[in-house]
């Protein structure tokens, strides 16, 4: 009978062991990663989604607008970050079927389309939009966009634009974009601005920020020392070199804007 009594003891002690790993799992973060397929005017989009599967309840949602290079390994590493900050997170194909550029060119080629109709751009963040809301994770009513460069430039021509947004984050955007009717922006915007950014003036930002108070806008713009264009990009200062282009990457800038985006969400969602 002695072996039978040890062999009791071992199942007792597993199963003491196994619901003590369960209680000590519990509120520990596991995150989920998943490539999303939705259409849009016959257009499939594939987004990238993150979220804390072991995170109760609804949470806010941050979708992620790329740079002109599109969706590609740094925009699904900044959904990582927003996740991990307890957001739902889906970087946005912006371009559809999961365009990305290697280059310059083909990245113009890409976003001119966006630059001349604003409204294209809107268009495909609201069908992003409603694709994150089909997950049981997102709470409707807190829903916001940030953007990257180009994407600055989309969230900020959105939310001018009436897109169903809370509020929304630029970093290093293009300013320059439809003016803002009182009627339509009901976003609370950030903008995070490289001093140094060569691809805006002055005079843009003056002009943005005039029309920005011409309607009682709520927005807070942040200027960052010694930053150029796409300072928040590890990779901007080896693209800088490749091609030619004023970019380089400021650490400092970037923790500094990431930091003031933490703290623009924590007000704007209230949690």
């Amino acid at each position: 009978m002695k072996p039978i009594k040890v062999l009791y003891h071992g199942i007792f002690v597993s199963i003491l062991l196994t619901l003590a790993f369960i209680e000590r799992s519990e509120g520990v973060p596991r995150y989920k990663e998943e490539t999303v397929i939705y259409k849009f005017d016959g257009v499939e989009l594939k987004g990238f989604v993150v979220y804390d599967e072991n995170a109760k309840g609804k949470r806010p949602a941050v979708l992620i607008v790329p740079e002109w290079w599109g969706l590609n390994n740094y925009i699904k590493s900044r959904a990582r970050q927003v996740a991990a900050l307890g957001y739902i997170a889906m970087a946005v194909d912006i371009f559809g079927n999961g365009k990305t550029a290697s280059n310059p060119k083909d990245a113009q080629a890409l976003t001119e389309p966006f630059y001349q109709h604003p409204e294209m751009g809107m268009k495909r963040l609201e069908a992003a939009i409603k694709r994150v809301k089909e997950f049981k994770q997102t709470d409707d009513n807190n829903v916001a966009a940030i953007g990257y460069c180009f994407g600055g430039s989309i969230v900020l021509n959105s939310a001018k634009l009436g897109a169903p947004l809370k509020g929304v984050v630029s970093f290093h955007g293009t300013l320059a974009g439809v003016p803002p009717q009182k009627e339509l922006l009901k976003a609370k915007i950030l903008v995070c601005h490289g001093a140094d950014d060569q691809f805006t003036t002055p005079q843009e930002v003056r002009k943005f920020r005039h029309q920005l108070d011409s309607v009682g806008a709520d927005y807070v713009f942040k200027t960052y020392p010694n930053a150029t264009h796409a300072f928040t990009n590890p990779n901007a200062t080896k693209l800088g070199k490749q091609f030619n282009m004023p970019i380089a990457y400021n650490l400092e800038a970037d923790k500094n804007s990431w930091n003031d985006m933490k703290q623009f969400f924590i007000r704007l969602f209230k949690r």
